[in-house]
């Protein structure tokens, strides 16, 4: 007899980051490997490091194809990089696979997909990773398009996963289409965490966050985020607050929330039209501000 799934609980309040003690050093805030970029793909994994760096991750280390790691080394002196084997196409290669796992396994979270491009190589890399580690994981971009037709792989993970597909990724996924996804948002997503016990982030217009138990849909962002990278700066983000011990779902809807705002600051800058995925780098500091000061004024008042 199937049982009956608890009844979801829609999530309002905003989970937040607690101060820092005085005494504080890097490795208390999470050590978290990017795996991104491919030829023609630096800016990927360029923004999704930059954006667990800005996301208050203690340490970045950004695991590249050799080929790009002059390019990717040079944007940011702030993260520490690993070069690894490619095939003859600038990405990953199977040959990369023992390297990785060390790398996975040596860090508190992973964060893998940005600009990867797509093989059947780089599908055998991300299955091995899910069934050979235990380390939380990210997944984003093309780690997601690569599991189309091996979802069973999600389920031999041992640790918490994170999703965050845009629409067309999610259709391609659930072996659907764009319009039934926009369509059904919520439930589409919900069924899907539920069943392979994951948290999904649905990007779009009120981005879904759910673990099949909750669900929160974002209110921040704007239409000039519509542009490319503005995802892997939320795959950074994410991958970030993950390290710094919030749990998967409240990690996802910080993340979103943020992201969001950082993008609707920018917006008051540069316009829509203008916006570019780097801009949120910039306000991502003015966000984090906000955020902490509204938390401090809630926590006031309920002290009176």
């Amino acid at each position: 007899m199937s049982s009956t799934p608890p009844p979801l609980v829609t999530v309002t309040d905003l989970p937040h980051l607690p101060p820092r003690p005085q005494d504080a050093n890097k490795g208390m805030f999470g050590r978290v490997l990017m795996v991104a970029g491919s030829h023609g793909m630096s800016g990927a994994a360029v923004l999704c490091a930059s954006a667990a760096l800005r996301g208050g991750a203690g340490l970045v280390r950004l695991a590249v194809p050799e080929g790009i790691l002059t390019i990717v080394a040079a944007a940011n002196p702030c993260y520490t990089t690993a070069p690894l084997p490619q095939d003859e196409h600038g990405r990953l290669s199977a040959a990369a696979l023992p390297e990785l796992l060390e790398l996975v396994r040596g860090n508190n979270v992973a964060a893998l997909g940005p600009g990867l491009g797509q093989s059947a190589e780089l599908g055998d890399i991300i299955a091995s990773i899910l069934e050979k580690t235990a380390t939380p994981l990210v997944l984003d971009a093309d780690a997601l398009n690569v599991l189309v037709n091996r979802l069973d792989a999600l389920r031999k993970h041992r640790g918490p996963i994170i999703l965050t597909p845009h629409p067309g990724e999610f259709a391609r996924l659930l072996g659907s289409d764009i319009t039934t996804v926009q369509a059904n948002r919520q439930e589409l997503a919900v069924d899907f965490a539920r069943k392979h016990g994951v948290v999904v982030v649905l990007k779009g217009n009120g981005t879904v966050v759910t673990d099949g138990r909750r669900v929160y849909v974002n209110t921040t962002g704007n239409p000039g985020m519509a542009t490319g990278g503005t995802g892997d700066v939320l795959g950074g983000l994410i991958a970030a607050l993950l390290g710094q011990k919030l749990e998967p779902f409240a990690a996802a809807q910080l993340g979103v929330y943020l992201h969001g705002r950082a993008g609707d600051l920018a917006r008051e800058r540069v316009g829509e039209a203008s916006l570019i995925a780097s801009d949120l780098l910039d306000y991502l500091p003015r966000a984090f501000e906000q955020h902490a000061a509204r938390v401090c004024n809630l926590s006031s008042r309920a002290k009176r």
